[in-house]
């Protein structure tokens, strides 16, 4: 991945669930990573969302569900994020990091806007 200087909407895609339930199990523990205190000040260091996906869409025969990390950063912030995220999952779910849809994440994009524009502790 080229490293931009811009911050973008990058997808941090955890693999292998057998549904959505399974998937979202690890949501909460991977949330805390990111943001460790619930109700912070401020905004989070690095801006993100949840979303999951049905199937692998790189493998559309693939039927197992994925979680879907929105993260708007630098990509050598995402592939940090990525890293984390990789060990806290362990080797059961693949992690995968690459460019986001910004249209997937529009939240995500507006979060980002608002909090960049707000003055820093």
């Amino acid at each position: 991945m080229p490293v931009e200087d811009e911050p973008q909407v990058h997808e941090i895609r955890v693999h292998g669930f057998a549904d959505s339930g399974e998937a979202f199990a690890v949501q909460h523990p991977i949330a805390r990573m990111l943001c460790p205190e619930e109700e912070h000040t401020g905004p989070c260091d690095v801006p993100w969302e949840f979303t999951v996906g049905t199937h692998d869409e790189a493998d559309p025969g693939d039927e197992r569900t994925v979680l879907v990390l929105g993260v708007h950063t630098l990509g050598v912030r995402a592939a940090a994020v990525a890293d984390r995220v990789r060990a806290l999952v362990g080797d059961t779910h693949p992690v995968v990091w690459g460019r986001g849809d910004p249209d997937r994440f529009e939240a995500l994009i507006e979060q980002y806007r608002i909090e960049s524009a707000l003055p820093r502790d």
